[in-house]
């Protein structure tokens, strides 16, 4: 189970990328950080981009409300979600396939 802390700047929580995959995907855990497959090659912005997408749509809050705090052009980041409550994020990480 990955810790997501909720402060009042927004939920936070740690992934590793796993760019150029098959599919988008959270595909495990690996530490303390949710293990995410995305299709986008880590060129331009165009894996972050992705990532920013790709939670939105499991956490269904705007791509607004979800941000990179940390780890722009790194494989590990710290995604921040704001507007959601920490257990509703691992509600709907868990409905999502991460199987925290």
């Amino acid at each position: 189970m990955i810790p997501i802390n909720e402060t009042a700047a927004g939920v936070t929580f740690a992934i590793k990328v796993q760019p150029r995959a098959k599919r988008n995907a959270i595909v495990g855990e690996l530490g303390d950080a949710l293990k995410v497959a995305l299709t986008a090659p880590p060129v331009d912005g165009k894996a972050n981009a992705a990532c920013v997408e790709f939670f939105s749509e499991i956490l269904r809050v705007p791509r607004s409300a979800v941000m990179i705090a940390a780890g722009q052009t790194s494989r590990n980041k710290v995604i921040r979600v704001v507007g959601i409550s920490a257990a509703l994020v691992r509600e709907r990480l868990e409905a999502g396939g991460a199987g925290l």
